[in-house]
């Protein structure tokens, strides 16, 4: 777990795939890095030949041929909530997963051939750019690499139910870091929908790490820690988050929870 920590944490640059699978050890104690790392290795191996010399234009339809169509990766529609869609390995295996996973792969095949794709991070929906200074273009491996224009990424947020105004910004590149705060949210709203609170609570931890001053994390894992019966870790949280946004909206209803977890530790004296 130390690379996805390095990562989240130091400001070190730690390559985002080891990160990726330090992280789905979460879902997947076992998970060994190696032959992951090899296969991606493999499927660079793959396209060097064929991509070598190619424009940039000629670069992505290559490898969307290669990765969409010849090997078969493709969006999970019908298990989106599902939280091994955030895990690297599970996704090389099934050939499947959510956008930013899916992204994960586009960008470090990309990365083993020396060519320029980064991170996207639209809300609701993370795409992917190509941009070698002469050709530019936005793709979304969650839909075969489908090519998009700015507009298109402007609909593309829409539709996902984006609730912040779009902004050109959006449409800057992100890097390892956000990349990872981003899949940990995602497991951590996939946690939560199983009732899987001690995962939840990991997941947690990692982003507290990564945002200390970020206060909705600690009351998520409060909430966490209420459930499997943290209840002094879980007061401390709700105190924190309370200290980090003393005006919270739901104040009042915290304060009654720590009341209540307050009168409970009672009983245990």
């Amino acid at each position: 777990m130390q690379t996805l920590i390095n990562a989240l944490t130091a400001g070190s640059e730690e390559r985002l795939d080891l990160a990726a699978l330090d992280m789905a050890t979460i879902e997947f104690p076992d998970v060994v890095p190696g032959p992951y790392i090899d296969r991606l290795d493999y499927m660079g191996l793959e396209l060097a030949d064929a991509t070598s010399g190619l424009t940039g234009q000629e670069f992505v339809a290559r490898v969307n041929t290669f990765l969409f169509e010849e090997i078969g990766f493709r969006g999970n529609e019908q298990n989106y909530y599902d939280a091994r869609n955030s895990c690297l390995n599970w996704v090389l295996d099934q050939r499947t997963g959510i956008p930013i996973t899916l992204s994960l792969v586009y960008i470090e095949i990309a990365r083993r051939l020396h060519r320029p794709v980064f991170g996207i991070g639209l809300p609701g929906h993370f795409v992917i750019q190509y941009d070698d200074g002469k050709y530019s273009t936005f793709l979304d491996p969650f839909n075969g690499g489908k090519l998009l224009n700015e507009e298109d990424c402007r609909q593309l947020a829409r539709s996902a139910g984006a609730e912040v105004p779009f902004d050109l910004r959006l449409l800057r590149p992100v890097g390892t870091r956000h990349i990872l705060i981003r899949m940990l949210n995602n497991l951590r709203a996939a946690y939560f929908q199983r009732e899987d609170f001690a995962r939840a609570a990991v997941v947690l931890n990692l982003l507290i790490q990564s945002t200390p001053a970020a206060a909705d994390y600690y009351k998520g894992r409060g909430i966490a820690n209420i459930h499997i019966r943290q209840y002094r870790a879980a007061r401390a949280d709700f105190e924190q988050y309370l200290r980090l946004d003393p005006a919270a909206e739901d104040r009042e209803e915290i304060v009654k929870q720590m009341a209540e977890i307050h009168r409970w530790l009672g009983t245990l004296n």
